[in-house]
């Protein structure tokens, strides 16, 4: 999995989960936060997922900290800079050591499955 590659793994990780949490939070009142905050998840279009996603990461994790493990931690792990505060630091060698596994599969022309190589790293 190259760079592009990974990149659109995460930016559809992102929509999945913003359509999950749309989904969920539906039943809430027009104008509760929470049901606002699935919606700019929901609206964050590609070419400002760097920019805008971790706002709204930040301000999950820390207005709804309940609901902080239906995010994917691979998103923590892409979005970088502040996302990295929400993640212990045997989380982020194990992203590390899955990005360096990512690279080198890359090189020799492989797709990693990223799940199946995370589970494996996890085990070890």
């Amino acid at each position: 999995m190259n760079d592009a590659e990974y990149a659109r793994y995460c930016r559809q990780r992102l929509k999945e989960f913003a359509a999950t949490l749309v989904t969920r939070t539906a039943s809430l009142p027009e104008g509760d936060s929470l049901r606002e905050l699935a919606q700019a998840f929901d609206e964050l279009s590609p070419e400002y997922v760097y920019s805008e996603a971790p706002g709204l990461v930040d301000r999950f994790f820390t207005t709804y900290p309940d609901f902080a493990p239906t995010f994917p931690r691979e998103l923590l792990w892409f979005l970088g800079g502040e996302c990295l505060h929400y993640m212990p630091d045997d989380e982020i060698q194990l992203f590390q050591r899955l990005d360096e596994e990512r690279e080198a599969a890359s090189e020799r022309g492989e797709v990693l499955d990223m799940e199946a190589a995370r589970q494996r790293l996890r085990d070890n």
